[in-house]
């Protein structure tokens, strides 16, 4: 008996199996608007029990990389009202990724008036593509007034809204991957010496004012929140207080009664792996569904989800080669292998030509 493709629930959600489709960023929107192409994309891949979609702005300055979507226009909210019914239509649940990605991008990719903010005015090590002039160093940010923090507050609500009102399940706070709420949490990004900034329990404070916010406004099993502890992508080094402080901050998310904590582990693909006493403080000290991400084939999702170590198994890339990946774990069916060339290039080459099993 496959636990993976079990029926089970998520909050108020019944889902038609343990399957996660992972965040993935892939550069398509056009404009910034989801569009056909993407209905297409998210279409193919509803065999899965709930799908958590690529990094989506709730706001004009966090629109930091090219062609990603936004939620705070009409036109993409309609957008992702016609994701969300074509996703409804073969069964799977939908949480839109709400990810402003802070200081981690550049002016040439913004519209007209955003701003590159951060906690502090540090730019990230490292280059961001732009499609007007290539790639170009990470901008230096500016350090977020109290007014930019409750504006930001106020966009992550209004993104919320905006989500359930195109008809999604709920939404996924991005507070990993050295992102906005990242870089809040991170004490090489937050240099700050007001109440956001010093002590985990004040450089925490905006994500947790996030969360408390959106729950507010749309109910606390319609949020989840993404979290990469022993992370290191974008520019967020280790230090020595990682784990006592993340596991600090499981028990302040349990308090709040979301629905779930998102946990990544990018060592699959050369980051430092994240220490199974992480993985087993949240658990313990988490009382929603744990998900748990990172180079899982079928017989790693099956194993920890029979020793109970977490609840719903997330898979990025061989659901994103691979649009009917039930099927093909299912039937012991070969993988078609991702072509990275094409993750992040527009267009349908590498996005929604993938073979599917006949």
């Amino acid at each position: 008996m496959s636990l993976l493709f079990s029926k089970t629930t998520l909050g108020q959600l019944a889902l038609q199996n343990r399957l996660v489709m992972s965040p993935m960023t892939r550069n398509r929107a056009i404009g910034n608007i989801p569009n056909e192409l993407m209905v297409e994309y998210y279409a193919q891949r509803a065999s899965a029990g709930l799908i958590i979609t690529e990094g989506t702005s709730p706001s004009p300055n966090g629109l930091g990389y090219p062609r990603i979507p936004g939620i705070f226009s009409a036109a993409q909210v309609a957008g992702w009202q016609r994701i969300a019914d074509a996703v409804h239509a073969q069964g799977a649940k939908l949480f839109v990724q709400l990810m402003h990605t802070g200081r981690i991008g550049h002016e040439l990719n913004l519209p007209a008036g955003g701003r590159v903010l951060a906690p502090s005015a540090v730019a990230a090590a490292g280059e961001m593509y732009t499609d007007a002039e290539g790639m170009k160093p990470n901008a230096v940010p500016q350090a977020m007034t109290d007014a930019d923090i409750s504006t930001a507050i106020k966009e992550f609500v209004q993104a919320a809204e905006n989500a359930v009102a195109a008809g999604c399940d709920g939404v996924e706070l991005h507070a990993a991957n050295g992102y906005l709420l990242e870089q809040f949490i991170r004490p090489n990004s937050n240099r700050r010496t007001d109440r956001y900034g010093g002590s985990i329990e004040n450089r925490a404070r905006f994500v947790l004012e996030v969360v408390e916010a959106v729950i507010v406004a749309i109910g606390k099993d319609k949020v989840g929140i993404r979290l990469s502890p022993f992370g290191v992508f974008n520019d967020m080094p280790l230090y020595d207080a990682m784990e006592a402080e993340y596991t600090w901050l499981a028990k302040q998310l349990d308090m709040r009664g979301l629905a779930y904590v998102h946990l990544v582990d990018h060592s699959a693909m050369g980051a430092p792996p994240v220490p199974d006493s992480i993985k087993a403080a949240f658990r313990g000290a988490f009382k929603g569904t744990l998900i748990l991400s990172g180079g899982y084939d079928l017989a790693r999702a099956e194993s920890d989800l029979a020793a109970g170590k977490c609840d719903l198994v997330a898979v990025g890339r061989p659901f994103l080669a691979n649009p009917d990946l039930v099927a093909r774990w299912k039937t012991g069916a070969a993988l078609n292998a991702p072509d990275p060339g094409t993750f992040y290039t527009p267009g349908p080459k590498g996005y929604t030509d993938y073979p599917a099993l006949t």
